[in-house]
């Protein structure tokens, strides 16, 4: 049996995930816009210190906003 199998972003109340990425470096880039436009955005990591994975399952990062913001701040995304 698999340790990972389908990581799926934690379920936040209120919250919903717009990005996945590999590095925290990256989810920051992708939240800069969305903060800028006065959107609450969250980044959290899954990423194992332990290791320098920068690749799998260990080395998630996911974006979050308010659910209510999802569109708003998916349109910062596709603008980049």
């Amino acid at each position: 049996m698999p340790l990972f199998k389908d990581s799926q972003p934690n379920s936040i109340e209120g919250w919903s995930c717009i990005a996945q990425t590999h590095t925290e470096l990256e989810a920051e880039l992708l939240a800069g816009p969305i903060r800028d436009a006065d959107i609450p955005v969250e980044v959290l990591s899954k990423r194992d210190t332990a290791y320098a994975l920068t690749v799998g399952e260990m080395s998630l990062v996911y974006v979050y906003v308010p659910t209510e913001k999802v569109e708003e701040a998916k349109a910062f995304l596709n603008d980049e």
